[in-house]
């Protein structure tokens, strides 16, 4: 049976879980689908909240990155998430996804991530195509231990986003959503966000709920095997060709 660690008061010790939303801000974005992206992150707050609670071996942080002409955080650091706000962003410019890719590699470095953690989750939203050359810095993040053991999930908004590229983000097609309207894309936010509950209680123990870099080999990847994909929602039949992306 697996060790659970325990502090030395007979509790047990939580384990750090970080939470990456990763947003295509650029101007194609603008309007309709960053809104929905707003109010659908918005909402599934407080679900993520009330996981996060029920799970006290796990410590939920989350940020916000944020790409478009150029890549900021738009938290400076790692936010409890029962204490996170998420912040209105606006869509203009254009889709510098390496230079989001540089940004997540320094924060998936060690440090300032700690040795010993969960699985972290990074969510990227996109409708389009890098507009920098990409590449170069996906690699960079990719041979990041961090990254090897990341829940990393996309959401492809509308018919023009690059499907490939999200597969190479990925390394899982059945990970890359497709949202073609509004409705989905709020179908799919949510489910990205009930990765949490997966990660923290799909795995149990000491040994296997929580992943130690300095002893672990690179090519070991979590990913799919602990997310609930027959929830995945489904497209919907009914909606109008008015309102396809």
């Amino acid at each position: 049976m697996s060790e659970v660690l325990v502090r030395p008061g007979g509790e047990l010790a939580s384990r750090p879980l970080h939470f990456f939303w990763m947003v295509d801000c650029s101007g194609s974005m603008d309007g309709e689908k960053i809104g929905v992206v707003n109010n659908a992150i918005q909402n599934v707050l407080p679900e993520m909240v009330e996981e996060a609670e029920n799970n006290p071996n796990a410590q939920l942080y989350v940020r916000t990155l944020k790409f478009s002409s150029g890549a900021s955080w738009v938290t400076a650091e790692p936010v409890k998430v029962e204490e996170y706000v998420w912040e209105d962003l606006g869509a203009v410019g254009l889709t510098d996804m390496g230079k989001a890719f540089d940004l997540l590699a320094a924060q998936l470095s060690i440090p300032p991530m700690p040795e010993r953690a969960l699985p972290p989750v990074v969510v990227m939203l996109s409708d389009g195509q890098p507009t920098d050359d990409y590449k170069q810095s996906l690699a960079n993040l990719q041979k990041l231990p961090w990254m090897k053991k990341a829940v990393k999930i996309a959401i492809a908004i509308g018919q023009d986003a690059d499907q490939e590229i999200l597969t190479e983000f990925t390394g899982n097609q059945e990970l890359v959503l497709q949202a073609n309207n509004a409705t989905m894309l709020t179908k799919m936010i949510k489910w990205a966000s009930t990765a949490v509950s997966s990660v923290s209680t799909g795995m149990t123990g000491e040994s296997s709920a929580t992943m130690d870099m300095a002893g672990t080999g690179e090519g070991e990847t979590t990913s799919a095997m602990i997310l609930d994909m027959d929830n995945l929602p489904t497209p919907e039949e009914d909606v109008d060709g008015s309102d396809v992306w």
